[in-house]
């Protein structure tokens, strides 16, 4: 097994990992966090374990930009270097299409949260469309893989 795909079974092993402690770090609030860092051994104020979050979450949002900017960058790279722009554009297009149609069959209903703010009609709306979007994309995922699993074994 070559060192190329050790170091992609290792950095998926960590995201996972990472995904999990981020979950949890998440759905505390800061009690039960400093709870969570006493009982592992860690001595830390109430007024320490926020800020620390905090700028975590900056550096995680920094990441993310970086990432993001990263990714979009070569994208154009590829596409200016042969790749096939009509067939981007089409992807592109199906997906807004998706969004669209998405956004267009959810509601949106003022919703009170936990904290007590009030979560807006439209903001409900693209929240039930995000959740939409994804069974959309979702099913078509899956019909397509069970249409080519089909096709393979017609063959």
């Amino acid at each position: 097994m070559g060192l190329h795909k050790i170091l992609k079974i290792v950095v998926g092993i960590l995201g996972v990992v990472a995904l999990v402690i981020a979950g949890v770090v998440t759905t505390l609030d800061s009690e039960g966090l400093q709870e969570e860092l006493k009982a592992v051994g860690g001595n830390v104020n109430a007024i320490e374990v926020p800020s620390s979050i905090s700028y975590l979450m900056i550096i995680a949002y920094i990441v993310l930009a970086l990432i993001l900017v990263l990714v979009i960058i070569f994208v154009l790279k590829g596409l200016a270097s042969g790749g096939n722009a009509k067939n981007t554009l089409i992807g592109v297009g199906a997906f807004l299409v998706v969004i669209a149609i998405s956004y267009f069959l959810a509601s949106g209903v003022e919703t009170p949260m936990k904290d007590g703010e009030v979560l807006s009609a439209n903001g409900a709306r693209w929240v039930g469309a995000g959740i939409n979007a994804f069974y959309i994309l979702a099913a078509t995922a899956i019909g397509l893989m069970l249409f080519s699993g089909a096709k393979k074994l017609v063959k």
